[in-house]
């Protein structure tokens, strides 16, 4: 049967499965699968698995159990090999860079922001700063203007946007950034201009969040920042 790989750990790390389920209605029972200095937790993988809530936080749920007793390699939801040996080669094979990846996540977890910025309070910023902009509205808004003026305009504010956009992820990315070991930026999404996962020191973690609720304030109340953690280190295996 194939094999569900929840995370992996160190040998030595202790492996407190007990009142725990795996994924699957019936749930499939926890085990682990030893290799050496490293040990994946896994279970049966039930047929037509699927990321319905009731499994996606069963895997979470052993990730977090995990991460309380130490450091962990969280892998992301539906990860499955063959069978057990082929994840006991797959520890053998890449045990140099799985030791590796745990010695940088000892003592730290993710925090993961998302931020956006009301799309009105930009755009009037847009106009207020940009002559050229301001006076292609003013000649649309008069019922004067020429053929391909909105056009240009809609053009002329989406790359204003973007370079705003821009500029204040990387204000973010970098005043966070100084209290975090890593980062990780992905593409944002929706109306979002920021999706950046940071890997932060347990020493750290009061202070950045501090940090974070800092800069919101300075930021102001056009921007919303949504900050999750501490979580698994999920962006940094």
């Amino acid at each position: 049967m194939a094999v569900y790989v929840y995370s992996v750990v160190a040998s030595t790390h202790p492996q407190r499965l007990d009142g725990l389920d795996g994924v699957g209605d019936p749930p499939s029972a926890l085990r682990t699968v030893p290799s050496g200095k490293l040990a994946a937790v896994v279970s049966d993988t039930p047929e037509g698995l699927r990321p319905k809530r009731r499994d996606l936080a069963a895997h979470q749920a052993v990730q977090e159990r995990l991460m309380a007793d130490g450091t962990l390699l969280p892998l992301q939801f539906g990860l499955t090999a063959p069978d057990d040996e082929v994840v006991r080669m797959a520890l053998e094979e890449r045990a140099e860079k799985y030791t590796t990846r745990l010695r940088v996540l000892e003592g730290c977890a993710e925090y993961h922001l998302k931020a956006t910025r009301d799309e009105g309070s930009l755009l009037r910023r847009i106009l207020l700063d940009s002559e050229e902009a301001r006076g292609l509205n003013e000649e649309i808004r008069s019922g004067r203007g020429r053929p391909g003026l909105p056009a240009a305009l809609g053009e002329l504010i989406a790359q204003e946007v973007r370079a705003r956009q821009d500029a204040q992820a990387a204000q973010v990315v970098g005043a966070l950034g100084r209290l975090a070991r890593e980062e990780r930026v992905s593409q944002p999404a929706g109306e979002d201009f920021l999706n950046v996962s940071f890997l932060v020191e347990s020493g750290r973690e009061e202070g950045f969040v501090s940090a974070e609720k800092e800069l919101a304030d300075e930021l102001g109340e056009d921007f919303s920042l949504r900050l999750r953690g501490p979580l698994p280190a999920y962006s940094f295996v």
